[in-house]
């Protein structure tokens, strides 16, 4: 996140970190052998956090790097970024 302003860098440190502790919690919650779908519950809401940095990170490369990129006019450097978009599609669907 190279390009993006420290505003939105800090804010997206600040909800990694608040992930963090959700996720100590959860652990805590299991070595305090608390009810399975309070833990699921738990789980299932930090994945939906991590789900929302994810989007922003990928929003932030796309108005960022492959603009630039796009803007550059390098067919390389497009082709590039492309497939770093095409590399990361494949792996989220295995």
């Amino acid at each position: 996140m190279q390009n993006i302003i420290p505003a939105q860098r800090k804010a997206t440190v600040n909800r990694l970190n608040r992930i963090a502790g959700q996720v100590r919690g959860i652990a805590q919650m299991i070595e305090d052998g608390r009810y399975c779908i309070d833990v699921l519950n738990q789980l299932t809401a930090a994945k939906s956090a991590l789900v929302k940095v994810e989007s922003e990170v990928l929003k932030g490369h796309a108005a960022t790097c492959v603009a630039e990129a796009i803007a550059s006019g390098d067919e390389g450097q497009q082709r590039e970024k492309f497939a770093e978009l095409v590399e990361l599609m494949e792996r989220r669907r295995r």
